[in-house]
């Protein structure tokens, strides 16, 4: 028996993505390209209304679930968790990402960006983030699916790789290699036991940069 679709999609770009910059909980508004990235998620998705959404506590991730919701003329639930926030990147956030990889070396820069269970002084691991996003996933959404309801995610990369994880039951060697980028869409059909039938991904042609 199938139940709901849950769509996962990433925020546009931010002014620190823009940089290159370790973003994480900062509060970093989107450029005009992930407004206009924001857009063309929203017309990519727009015969699959679902019937709620749910986002971060962040503006990126919120404002593009806004624009997502205004283009497709969808009037549905919206609900803010910080459960659902971008890892974060303690000591690292605002640093460019390029320098931290020249100073600190290429094994430990993907450590940090990819591994599992790699502390980052002050920050967060993606071990932490998964175990912050799975039980909101699970008291919250999950039961909307089971009952045939379908659901948006509109969050971060870190976040939805989290819950990635969870759905795909990946191991934490193979979820380094999973990555969710710009204008990636997944959708996933759920079963009334809240296990997933199938997995569809989506990538948009993003738009470049302003010269």
């Amino acid at each position: 028996m199938m139940a709901g679709k849950l769509i996962l999609t990433r925020h546009g770009e931010s002014e620190f993505n823009a940089k290159s910059l370790w973003t994480g909980v900062w509060d970093v508004p989107l450029t005009a390209k992930g407004r206009r990235d924001a857009r063309l998620i929203a017309a990519a998705i727009k015969t699959q209304q679902p019937s709620a959404a749910y986002t971060s506590k962040l503006s990126r991730a919120a404002d593009t679930l806004k624009i997502i919701l205004h283009d497709n003329h969808w009037k549905i639930p919206v609900h803010a968790a910080a459960a659902l926030n971008e890892r974060d990147y303690g000591e690292l956030t605002g640093m460019n990402k390029w320098t931290v990889e020249k100073s600190f070396g290429v094994k430990q820069f993907n450590k940090w960006r990819r591994g599992w269970n790699e502390p980052v002084p002050g920050g967060e691991t993606l071990k932490m983030v998964y175990e912050r996003v799975v039980p909101y996933y699970e008291a919250h959404i999950r039961p909307q699916l089971q009952a045939g309801q379908s659901v948006i995610i509109t969050a971060h990369g870190n976040s939805l790789r989290a819950l990635m994880k969870h759905l795909d039951k990946d191991t934490v060697h193979e979820i380094e290699k999973v990555e969710m980028l710009f204008g990636d869409i997944v959708v996933y059909d759920m079963t009334a036991h809240g296990t997933v039938s199938s997995k569809h991904v989506t990538k948009i042609e993003t738009t470049p940069s302003p010269a």
